[in-house]
């Protein structure tokens, strides 16, 4: 990777550290809370594609294995690693991954603002939702020691919140697009 891959990576790593100082909110069967992290999961996989997006959320995992607090809430450490919520964690990485894929993909500079806003939000729904989820309800299911079907019906409070993330980072994309052009150049 170069400096500037490495720059970047570090800073979305430190975007969704920082995205964790905003307190957790608790709420749903599985006890899986409400954070702004899953935020900067899609923002990752968007601005900064699929390998250097998933890169940066391997940062916050090691730092999280590190013992640092990290995560949302001020958690950290080899517990948060095998919580209920553990499985969203790992999830992350392939949610970055698949968001930056299609984004890669999806979006190109030739496009007028709104196809690429609405194909930023379609990487980020599909990355941060559709692949996240799963990950998150099966491992929930296993640690909690609930039925899949608790887990998942649990898990569908979360959804309109991540369409609300997804629009955002979809916003976020869209203002790199125009701002900083060369940003997007993924390698």
């Amino acid at each position: 990777m170069s400096t500037r891959d490495l720059v970047l990576t570090a800073l979305f790593a430190a975007i969704i550290v920082a995205l964790g100082l905003l307190p957790p909110i608790y709420v749903g069967i599985v006890a899986v809370p409400i954070t702004a992290q899953s935020l900067g999961v899609m923002m990752a996989g968007v601005v900064l594609g699929a390998k250097r997006g998933s890169i940066a959320v391997l940062i916050v995992i090691a730092l999280v294995a590190m013992n640092l607090p990290v995560l949302s809430g001020g958690r950290g450490g080899m517990t948060a690693l095998v919580a209920p919520t553990s499985g969203f964690l790992y999830g992350w990485v392939f949610a970055a991954f698949v968001t930056g894929f299609l984004s890669e993909r999806l979006v190109n500079a030739g496009q007028s603002g709104l196809v690429q806003t609405v194909s930023f939000f379609l990487a980020a729904v599909i990355g941060g939702i559709f692949v996240l989820y799963p990950f998150g309800i099966v491992f929930a299911a296993i640690v909690a020691d609930v039925t899949l079907q608790k887990a998942f019906l649990g898990s569908l409070f979360y959804v309109p919140g991540d369409v609300i993330k997804a629009f955002v980072a979809a916003l976020v994309g869209r203002a790199v697009m125009v701002g900083y052009p060369l940003l997007p150049v993924r390698a």
